[in-house]
């Protein structure tokens, strides 16, 4: 009997490192340097990018606010990541990714990558 629960444990555990490793950040990812500041799943300097897709896509929000004008979410969300800016995610900031305006289309990939991760 021990060793059946210890083997239905041993596959369980195999199960959720297979999903975990199966949401690995993209190359582009690396490519930007956004792993130095972020995971999927865990803070690190900045948010776990779950929790940004779970505030806001799993929180229905369809616009974001940057530098008091209003934009469509991704396309906010995509000048946040490229300007940089603080104040969502505590004092930190997150420097300019993009100040040059040459990268938008990678980064409009990664935000919607991180959208991709609402598990909601």
């Amino acid at each position: 009997m021990k060793s059946i629960i210890g083997s239905l444990i041993a596959i369980a555990s195999l199960m959720v490192a297979g999903s975990v490793m199966a949401e690995e950040m993209p190359a582009l990812a690396k490519k930007l340097n956004c792993t130095g500041c972020h995971a999927i799943d865990k803070k690190v300097v900045g948010p776990a990018w779950r929790d940004v897709a779970k505030k806001y896509i799993g929180g229905g929000v369809n616009k974001y606010t940057y530098n008091d004008k209003e934009y469509p979410l991704t396309e906010g969300l995509v000048r946040k990541v490229s300007k940089g800016g603080s104040g969502e995610w505590g004092t930190t900031p997150m420097p300019a990714n993009d100040a040059t305006g040459i990268r938008q289309a990678e980064i409009t990939e990664l935000v919607k990558f991180v959208q991709s991760l609402n598990t909601n």
